[in-house]
């Protein structure tokens, strides 16, 4: 009887036990960034008994099965395991590791007549612009955004670095961040912000006003242009495009009108995605080198739209610099039936530059929530992009506790506490005030910033050596106020150049400025900024056309008013007005009275003019950094400016009555398969006839540097015009050629062409009026003109990308080939770390 009830109560027992059941929950992380991995699955060995994980990387499984092992697998990672104990409540982490293999490939069973991914990808095609949520009329939400940047791949050799040593406090504490299976990173900035974002599809108009920032950086202030960066903005991410734009580059989307051409695509399995049933559509590129992705997406079986995706760029990818790029999407469904992202992350591992430095992880999450359907608000709410509340930038734990849409992990934490620590380290404070005054040009002493330090010293043949030194204020010193500065010595001609101003910042939000500058130094002919275009990003160019000798050099004494205001979002109107004395260096003269030909001689003149400056661009960007306002041009519309210039005589000694009108056209194309296309046209009409210093100097190069703002085959003022028309065009097939010959794919070069022309001359009264011979009959310099209906024009054709830093041109001239000292053909050169 004894025995019995031993037996009764030990099943009993049993029962219970098992009735209790087993419960693991846990969480999967990358074990290299430390990121949550969503969607992978989580599942006891040898049965159906699992469950994937959550966006957040989090699962909980309910069950039992003979087997004590769990098994974690996710596509693009090492499958892991690891043994539970059956009957209790446990959690149990997983850390997993990047698989380092090559991509396999998607397996067709023979006698299929198609695909079965094919019928549900022409659906979610169909079903494209009712899902895309760029087609709804208004829509707005909260949105909570937070960046992380780390130091990683930290080895024992980055280790016993001598100036690495000088932190192992802090890398000694690094292992906890980075848990038991993960490698240690070592964390350089941290930011929060909340910001509202505002959308309307017609015309496209979106504004971002940022509530709140917090930062924290070694080397990185909480300053307007960083807390404008980390807002949403600069976080959209939409796979409904058919390219998207990321680290300036244009991926292509596994939902792309070019599907077919571009991805293989399998039909995985399908599941409920809480109550939603969704096909599970694996996607790998075609193209080894392609710009393109490899993952999942989730397509809700109701209306084929994207529920979530998880989407990784492809190891081999025509890439400089990144080893990884991964993107994680949740969507939700509005009542217009479009998804709109309510959660976001983002992944960008920077390998390392050499055997021996160590790699950056860029971490990205995006949090939306209260996301509202809404009239379309009115165009002129979205005249500024990017708006910061005033006290955006104030610290407030109180407010982020209350409105944080995630609470800060622990390790987040440490990150926090552990940057606190390493910025205050003095080792650490030395290198970030110079890499700061290398990046700016500047060193920054407390309200005044002094340089620009590469103008520190430079040679000619008019000056010699030439030594300079100059300063402006800062924001430190006033948000309203800047003042400029800077005096210069030329050994040889023993003569100081300088100059000083003043900017006033009368309105931040519809950025107006008011400026007077005074200047008296040397310049040369032919190097002179077009009133469209000024100099954009030829500013290094020029620089070294200030070496060496100089082309017909003047001395000149200018004081000049200029006035701005971005009226609109795309409308912005400039007053400039000018005096300027022109004092030449060279042989030149002019009569003082055109209409007599006995007139006395003279060399030395002064204009005064006044400029007026309009200028379109319909979906341009702007930040704010500080006390100045940076352009990240415009996304898809052309740029349109028209400038009119009056020259007055009589006033403030003005010799010369004048009018002169030019309009400028630019825009960057995106070419899809085929790359990206840059174009610009400018022309430009004087009304009146003037000596040739005041018409325009076409910019040539005889560097064997290459620039975008010269003709690279003309020579120094080999030409000049009172009238002309230009187009300046460049196309970056980024790999779509050299990617597809075999032997070269693996270089990773990429083609560039290049076309320019120019349509231009002098009128025949302008060249009458031009004197040849000085007071005692000797001959002055002139200069050449173009052919009436001919152009010059010359055409290149480019390699970049070559040791990921060089870009070699081989240019040829296509007209004007038979002056004596003409080059036909030319190689150029140019440098820059391009991704």
């Amino acid at each position: 009887m004894r025995t019995h009830l031993i037996i009764l109560f030990s099943l009993f027992t049993a029962i219970q036990a098992y009735s209790q059941g087993t419960v693991i929950r846990g969480k999967v992380i990358d074990a290299e960034s430390g990121s949550p991995i969503p969607f992978a699955n989580v599942v006891i060995k040898g049965t159906s008994i699992g469950s994937p994980t959550d966006f957040d990387g989090y699962y909980e499984i309910r069950g039992q099965a003979d087997s004590d092992t769990l098994v974690v697998s996710y596509i693009g990672y090492e499958r892991k395991t690891k043994v539970y104990q059956k009957g209790i409540t446990q959690t149990i982490n997983f850390q997993l590791q990047p698989e380092s293999t090559s991509l396999g490939e998607f397996v067709i069973i023979a006698g299929r007549t198609e695909n079965p991914a094919f019928p549900i990808m022409r659906q979610i095609m169909a079903n494209k612009n009712k899902n895309d949520k760029r087609g709804i009329p208004g829509y707005e939400y909260e949105s909570y955004n937070k960046i992380e940047f780390d130091i990683d791949n930290i080895t024992d050799k980055f280790r016993q670095k001598k100036a690495v040593q000088k932190i192992t406090q802090v890398l000694d504490s690094i292992e906890q961040i980075a848990g038991d299976d993960g490698k240690p990173i070592l964390p350089l900035f941290i930011s929060e912000s909340l910001s509202k974002f505002y959308f309307r599809s017609n015309p496209k108009l979106q504004k971002e006003l940022i509530q709140k920032t917090k930062i924290t950086g070694v080397g990185i202030e909480d300053g307007s242009l960083v807390s404008q960066l980390i807002g949403s903005s600069f976080q959209e991410y939409n796979f409904y495009q058919n390219r998207m734009n990321i680290v300036e580059k244009e991926f292509a989307s596994p939902i792309g009108d070019a599907w077919r051409i571009l991805y293989d695509y399998d039909l995985e399995d399908s599941v409920y995605l809480g109550d939603e049933y969704c096909y599970v559509l694996g996607f790998i590129p075609k193209n080894d080198q392609e710009l393109a992705f490899y993952g999942k997406m989730w397509v809700a079986k109701e209306d084929f739209g994207i529920k979530q995706i998880d989407a990784t760029m492809q190891p081999t990818a025509n890439l400089n610099f990144i080893e990884r790029i991964k993107i994680q999407q949740e969507l939700e469904r509005t009542s217009t039936g479009a998804w709109i992202p309510n959660k976001s992350r983002i992944l960008i591992d920077v390998s390392e530059l050499g055997k021996q430095s160590a790699g950056v992880l860029a971490k990205f999450y995006s949090s939306n929530k209260n996301i509202q359907i809404t009239e379309p608000r009115p165009t002129k709410f979205f005249e500024r992009t990017i708006e910061l509340e005033e006290d955006a930038r104030v610290k407030d734990e109180a407010f982020w506790e209350a409105n944080r849409h995630d609470t800060l992990s622990l390790t987040e934490r440490n990150v926090i506490a552990m940057i606190d620590t390493l910025k205050n380290i003095p080792f650490i404070k030395t290198w970030t005030e110079i890499l700061k005054t290398v990046a700016r040009g500047y060193v920054e002493v407390g309200p005044i910033d002094i340089g620009p330090w590469p103008f520190l010293i430079s040679q000619n043949d008019q000056e010699g050596i030439r030594l300079r030194l100059g300063g402006r204020t800062n924001e430190n010193f006033s948000l309203r106020w800047q003042f400029n500065g800077y005096l210069a010595y030329g050994f040889d001609d023993r003569k100081y150049k300088y100059g000083f101003g003043a900017t006033w910042i009368a309105n931040r939000k519809k950025w107006t400025t008011l400026g007077l500058n005074y200047r008296n130094d040397l310049d040369q002919l032919g190097i002179q900024p077009d009133p469209i275009n000024g100099f954009n990003n030829g500013s290094a160019f020029v620089a070294l056309t200030q070496i060496g000798d100089l082309v017909r050099p003047f001395k000149y004494e200018r004081i000049q008013f200029n006035y701005f205001s971005q009226v609109s979002k795309a409308f912005s109107f400039n007053l400039s007005l000018r005096n300027q004395k022109f004092i030449p260096r060279f042989e030149f003269r002019y009569r003082t009275d055109p209409s007599d030909v006995s007139s006395a001689l003279a060399s030395e003149f002064t204009t005064s003019e006044a400029t007026i400056r309009l200028k379109y661009a319909r979906d341009e960007t702007f930040l704010i950094n500080d006390n100045s306002r940076r352009s990240l041009g415009t996304l898809r519309w052309p740029s349109l400016s028209v400038a009119y210039t009056r020259g007055f005589k009589g006033p403030l000694n003005g010799t010369f009555d004048y009018h002169r009108v030019d309009f400028g056209i630019s825009q960057r194309l995106k070419m899809g398969l085929w790359g990206v296309s840059f174009y610009n046209i400018t022309a430009s009409h004087n009304f009146n006839d003037l000596p040739y210093p005041l018409l325009r100097a076409h910019i040539g190069n005889e560097q064997p540097i290459y620039t975008n703002i010269a003709f690279n085959q003309m020579e120094f003022f080999e030409y000049v015009s009172d009238s002309y028309a230009s187009l300046r065009y460049q196309h970056f097939f980024e790999g779509f050629i050299l990617n597809r010959i075999p032997l070269l794919k693996r270089l990773k070069w990429r083609l560039v062409g290049s076309a320019n022309v120019l349509f231009g001359g002098v009128r025949q009264s302008n060249i009458d009026l031009q004197v040849r011979q000085d007071e005692l009959n000797n001959d002055l310099p002139f200069f050449n003109t173009l052919d009436s209906g001919k152009p010059y024009a010359e055409v290149g054709i480019g390699v970049q990308n070559i040791l990921k830093v060089l870009r070699i041109d081989w240019f040829h001239r296509l007209t004007y080939t038979g002056q004596p000292g003409v080059r036909k053909s030319s190689i150029k050169f140019s440098f820059g770390i391009s991704l």
